[in-house]
């Protein structure tokens, strides 16, 4: 399968001991294999003993083969019998014990299985499928040290617990977030599905663990203090979880912080005259401009220079405007047409006529100092015009100082920039099809960190980003999707999709996720972790004394850690 293909030596990084497979009890035996290919999957029937309704799509088994262990799930449970003629016509199984003969021999459950990954033995890690198991191996649940064995454990630097398999409670599923940081990434799930508390999951483990540093565009202001659950439960967020020398909190909209109790590290504003036709032009469908008055923007910016913007929105015309129109260089309405829609910016009022502070160079010292940046956008949320222009300016600065700081670097690491991991929500606005390939964010998509900058996009319609863009992510974490379009953009460029939309299509409204890619080893279903619970805070590190947090984490750094084993 296509990201199962890489070795999982390299996925597990530097082997620790753990039990090996004669250490394990008895796994309850499940069925047998009885037909199937390496492609499509393989047929088990189930033994009469085994309970058909417990073999939940989604679910980990093990088959036995001679020399192998073949690591599957499952992928679609089906009722069979040895006469067809039984489907026709039933039997009287009013008595129990017609019934105990009858099932388990003349009729029968059967499961298809999809194998992941082999163990051969005497080996000690498990490797990619490239055969299978033969006819009549016996097939087994999974075990604790199976999945152990598969996703690693908490002793391995850089793994964090995401939450549990399907059916095997108090059995954690670890994601090595080192390997999520390397490529872009993707949440994806339609509204109410918890994509939200998967990213902040997701974000407080990358800080936790100390893999790469966070800028987040936080829309709705979910991240960065403290949001609620829908039965209005207090969910904390990354500031309130990590001391302020690990996360700081800026906001375009100080008054909205203040209200919700927010603690503020910083007021972000920008000048119009900061301001360059591309960060305008990728507003280009959401403001209505045509691609006439997208050219226009570039030429009005040549003649009026940086205070364009400004200019355009006075009162009185610009003579050098007149002069365009009178040499026919721009026409009058067009002219027109672009100060209306530019008059939106006059509603932001984190838009100024100038900014004293150069935004770019505040938020870059917190990150090269490894600080994780949450921008809250507080009112401004509601507006995806003003969501887009800020994210889109200032990530084309960032990068173009990423860039320039790796180059400078010329290979030595010691030098380089930190990896940078940038949130960004509604993502499909950003990487439509018709734009992804010009804009910043594309860019970052298909360049696989080459300059150590990748994105964490959050959204509902993934069939709306750009599908080259998709072919670049590399660790998909997908809940609940009932659109055909969107299940099948999640899938693109993913061997064996048609088995797991089976898997995808039957996920539960809450609280589950499909992961695959780059930082898992095999496709996993998980029932992912309450993040509302004093032991998951507790298992970041939290500490409710800030001021005790503040000592630990300098303990920490003098011990010269990321603190992941510290509690």
């Amino acid at each position: 399968m296509g990201q199962l293909t890489s070795e999982l030596d390299e996925f597990l990084g530097p082997r620790v001991e753990r039990a090996g497979v004669e250490d394990q009890p008895a796994a309850p035996r499940l069925g047998m294999v009885v037909g199937g290919s390496l492609s499509k999957g393989l047929d088990v029937k189930l033994d009469r003993s085994a309970d058909i309704e417990a073999t939940a799509v989604g679910r980990y088994v093990v088959i036995e083969g001679r020399s192998r262990r073949f690591f599957s799930m499952i992928t679609d449970v089906s009722l069979d019998a040895t006469d067809p003629r039984i489907a026709k016509l039933p039997p009287d199984v009013s008595d129990d014990f017609t019934r105990e003969v009858i099932v388990g021999t003349s009729t029968f459950g059967m499961l298809h299985v999809q194998p992941m990954l082999m163990l051969e033995t005497g080996a000690d890690e498990p490797k990619p499928v490239k055969t299978v198991p033969g006819h009549f191996a016996p097939v087994v649940e999974a075990t604790s040290a199976d999945v152990t064995l598969i996703f690693g454990d908490e002793q391995r630097e850089g793994f964090f617990h995401v939450g549990e398999p399907l059916d095997m409670d108090d059995i954690p599923i670890y994601v090595n977030l080192r390997r999520f940081v390397e490529r872009s990434s993707g949440v994806f799930g339609k509204s109410g599905t918890g994509k939200t508390f998967l990213t902040r999951m997701l974000l407080a483990g990358i800080v936790r663990h100390n893999v790469a540093v966070n800028l987040v565009f936080d829309m709705h202001n979910e991240y960065g203090w403290k949001s609620q659950t829908e039965a209005r439960a207090e969910v904390k967020g990354l500031r309130q979880l990590f001391p302020s020398s690990r996360v700081a909190v800026v906001t375009l909209d100080p008054e909205s912080s203040q209200r919700r109790g927010s603690k503020v590290d910083f007021v972000v504003t920008l000048g119009y005259d900061q301001l360059e036709p591309e960060d305008v032009e990728m507003l280009q469908g959401l403001m209505g401009l045509s691609d006439v008055q997208v050219g226009a923007l570039y030429s009005i910016h040549r003649r009026l220079g940086k205070n364009w913007i400004a200019r355009l929105l006075s009162d009185e015309r610009p003579p050098e405007m007149q002069d365009m129109i009178d040499s026919g260089q721009i026409h009058e309405g067009t002219l027109g047409a672009i100060q209306r829609k530019l008059g939106l910016f006059q509603r932001f009022g984190f838009l100024k006529p100038s900014a004293i502070d150069n935004v770019v160079e505040a938020l870059l010292g917190y990150i090269h100092q490894g600080q994780h940046v949450v921008l809250e956008f507080g009112r401004y949320g509601g507006s995806l015009e003003a969501y887009i222009l800020v994210a889109n300016y200032l990530t084309r600065r960032i990068h173009r100082a990423y860039v320039q700081r790796k180059e400078a670097a010329m290979g030595n690491q010691a030098d380089e920039p930190k990896p940078l991991v940038i949130t960004i929500e509604e993502a499909h606005k950003f990487l439509d099809p018709a734009i992804a390939g010009q804009t910043i964010f594309g860019t970052i998509a298909r360049e696989l960190r080459k300059y150590n900058v990748t994105l964490l996009i959050v959204d509902q319609r993934p069939s709306g980003i750009d599908p080259e863009v998709m072919s670049q992510i590399g660790t998909r974490v997908t809940c609940l999707l009932d659109d055909e379009q969107d299940i099948r953009a999640v899938f693109a460029g993913v061997s064996g999709a048609s088995e797991l939309r089976n898997v995808l299509a039957r996920l539960d409204t809450r609280q589950q996720a499909l992961i695959l890619g780059h930082a898992v080893p095999m496709p996993v279903v998980v029932r992912t972790r309450d993040t509302t619970t004093p032991d998951y805070y507790a298992s970041l590190g939290y500490v409710e004394d800030e001021d005790l947090q503040k000592k630990l984490e300098r303990g920490k750094r003098a011990l010269g850690r990321d603190g992941s084993g510290l509690d």
